[in-house]
């Protein structure tokens, strides 16, 4: 990857505003030249005073070199109204919307040179994103070890503690202690699902389609969502971050689902369409996204580290459709 600090070279010769300046200055001189041109050529004279008569033709004049001047000048600055609709518009979370290098010469220098600005800050904010997701993923990796190991530990060494004060103490206590130990062993299994979902040990082991099959089962095990599945086999080859990005994308879109969708029904899909690679989350809930919150952001901010398309399309009382394409991954696959 690129330095994301590199800076563009500096235009030659001279700025930007010194040409905008000139074009201006020699637009208005070259109107102006015309109009003493014609002036000097014509019939018309003008008096001194200035008669009644005359004033018509002096209005008239000045009209057509102020309408020439306009036009020209309009025209020449044309490209600045995209320019300023695309600072308006511009949103580092949807990369390359850029303006064409289109134009005259000086005002093709600020457009090109304000593109550039922009791959700047796109590359240094997907370097910015990549670190702090890596980040991410090592501390939930640390947490994760440290409730299985430590927690985990604890809570299965009280549980056995718990049995052996049950089988020696008297029978009047012998309820309540077992209400204990499924205390203790449902907050055990508590923390092992929570583990689980902040280390995917399966997608490590067994792979992407293995990780989001138990992914989709365990949330229908709930018992509030039923989650059908449609994962096409033999998925072409994955690194690691592509893996690990449709995965979690996948985990918080269903996690959402559960959470805040009102729904009772959620497909998951992950299949090769037209020499991409796309998942879909869709649900039959309440729908109605309205300004993205802090998931919806960072499952934008996961699909642009592989340089993936993530669409949400989430009309009110429709459900909610979530589509992740990664361009190009299964081009082996297409026709």
């Amino acid at each position: 990857m690129k330095d994301a600090v590199a800076t563009a070279p500096e235009p030659p010769g001279r700025s930007p505003a010194q040409a905008l300046f000139r074009r201006l200055f020699v637009i208005n001189a070259l109107v102006f030249a015309a109009g003493t041109f014609v002036l000097a050529l014509s019939p018309a004279t003008v008096s001194s005073p200035v008669l009644l008569a005359e004033v018509p033709v002096l209005l008239i004049g000045l009209a057509l070199i102020l309408a020439a001047n306009a036009f020209l000048v309009r025209a020449s600055l044309a490209p600045l109204t995209s320019l300023t609709a695309l600072m308006r518009r511009v949103d580092l979370m949807h990369t390359h919307d850029r303006l064409p290098v289109a134009g005259n010469r000086d005002l093709r220098s600020v457009t090109d040179t304000f593109n550039q600005m922009l791959d700047r800050l796109e590359e240094e904010r997907s370097v910015a994103s990549a670190q702090a997701l890596a980040a991410q993923e090592a501390e939930r990796g640390r947490i994760a070890r440290e409730l299985h190991d430590e927690i985990g530990q604890s809570l299965t060494v009280a549980l056995l503690a718990l049995k052996r004060v049950r089988d020696r103490g008297p029978a009047e206590l012998s309820e309540e202690l077992g209400h204990a130990q499924e205390a203790i062993r449902t907050s055990l299994d508590e923390v092992r699902q929570v583990a689980h979902r902040l280390r995917p040990g399966v997608l490590e082991d067994l792979g992407l389609t293995s990780a989001l099959t138990a992914l989709a089962t365990d949330l229908s095990q709930t018992g509030t969502v039923e989650v059908n599945r449609r994962l096409a086999p033999g998925l072409p080859p994955l690194t690691s971050e592509v893996e690990l990005v449709l995965y979690r994308i996948a985990q918080e879109s269903l996690t959402n689902v559960a959470r805040h969708a009102q729904a009772t029904r959620a497909t998951l899909t992950l299949a090769p369409e037209r020499g991409d690679l796309v998942l879909r989350v869709t649900d039959n809930g309440r729908g109605g996204i309205g300004e993205p919150g802090a998931g919806i952001r960072g499952m934008h901010e996961r699909a642009l580290l592989i340089g993936a398309r993530l669409n949400v399309h989430s009309p009110t009382g429709g459900g909610t459709e979530i589509t992740l394409t990664v361009p190009g991954a299964a081009k082996e696959d297409a026709p």
